[in-house]
């Protein structure tokens, strides 16, 4: 029986897959919930709300003691421009990535399953930063079950494998197996590439033929756009090797070789992620004064003047009249609507009625 969903439900399910924190979402799954047409082709969908709606609870009340609530003191608050996830399997080199692009003192072992904390830190790109969680290994069976809460938030993943280990090519659809099983799709599409672009290869290839994750996910899945970074390219240098890895592993995901010993294909990693999900950074200025181009207010491209002052504060935006445009407008200081669409390096001064 088709599910017919309401308009009311769609609007409830988008604003759930937008939603960042745990009460957020809690309130979308509420509204979810609610506004579901009430039949049998509807049931196994109702029960999955349910389900995350209990998880999301028990999430939210992780203060209380007790084996239970023991994943959400893993919790890690979003900061900076956009949350980047590093997974992979055992001995990938993720912790020497971290500690080589944020400065972390990330323990580094030659041993698997060194880390088994969410280590955050941050990655600097000009005037804004991303921050990077390196996450425990995942192998085939074994997940750490508080990660899929943390990926189920966050923007997007590195995929970060062993180029030179030769069961690389197991590892990776293992680990996207894993994930799907907890409603975690990993995507070759990231929402400012046109089709799939491989940072240090032609931009010019495109997506599988396979169905997309967008087209095979359930309603309560999240797809997390997915870099592929094949490190230790140290120790194995052929520049074909990422393209055999994709084929052999059956993906097609964009991928940079680096080597977090050396710092090849490093400086790659922050403008790939900046591009890809399409930062845009817009300063702001009080009348008769410069603006302040030391803290850009971060939106995705598409936002608007209104998206910027609501960030300002949700005072400013009720109260917001028009905006003067520095930048991307016809001319300097030109006047526009709450709906103006902003752009990276935009200065708007705000005017309330």
């Amino acid at each position: 029986m088709p599910a017919n969903l309401s308009p009311e439900y769609k609007k409830a399910e988008q604003a759930f897959r937008m939603a960042r924190e745990p009460r957020e979402r809690l309130e979308c799954l509420k509204e979810m919930l609610r506004t579901i047409p009430r039949h049998k082709g509807t049931e196994h969908l109702q029960a999955d709300i349910k389900s995350r709606i209990r998880e999301l609870v028990d999430e939210i009340g992780g203060t209380h003691a007790g084996p239970a609530h023991r994943h959400c003191a893993h919790a890690v608050r979003h900061e900076g421009a956009a949350q980047i996830c590093l997974t992979g399997p055992p001995n990938s080199g993720k912790s020497s990535l971290h500690a080589a692009l944020t400065g972390s003192k990330a323990e580094i072992g030659p041993f698997p399953r060194t880390t088994r904390e969410a280590l955050p830190g941050m990655l600097p790109l000009e005037d804004v930063a991303f921050q990077l969680v390196d996450l425990p290994p995942i192998s085939p069976g074994h997940m750490e079950p508080w990660m899929a809460g943390l990926l189920q938030m966050t923007d997007a993943v590195w995929l970060v494998v062993d180029l030179a280990d030769p069961a690389c090519t197991e590892h990776v659809p293992a680990i996207c197996a894993e994930l799907a099983q907890r409603k975690i799709s990993l995507s070759d599409r990231w929402p400012g590439l046109n089709g799939r672009q491989v940072a240090e290869t032609s931009p010019d290839s495109q997506p599988s033929g396979r169905p997309t994750a967008e087209e095979s996910l359930d309603p309560l899945g999240v797809r997390l756009p997915t870099l592929l970074v094949a490190n230790k390219c140290d120790l194995d240098p052929d520049p074909d090797e990422v393209k055999v890895l994709e084929e052999l592993a059956g993906v097609r995901f964009p991928a940079v070789a680096v080597s977090a010993k050396s710092g090849h294909g490093l400086a790659r990693l922050a403008p790939f992620v900046f591009s890809g999900l399409r930062i845009v950074r817009v300063y702001t200025k009080p009348p008769g004064h410069p603006p302040d181009r030391t803290r850009p207010f971060i939106v995705r491209q598409g936002n608007t003047v209104s998206d910027v002052a609501r960030l300002v504060h949700d005072d400013v935006a009720r109260s917001l009249k028009f905006a003067r445009l520095w930048g991307s407008g016809a001319f300097d200081g030109q006047q526009v609507g709450p709906d103006h669409t902003v752009a990276d390096g935009d200065i708007v001064e705000l005017h309330a009625k």
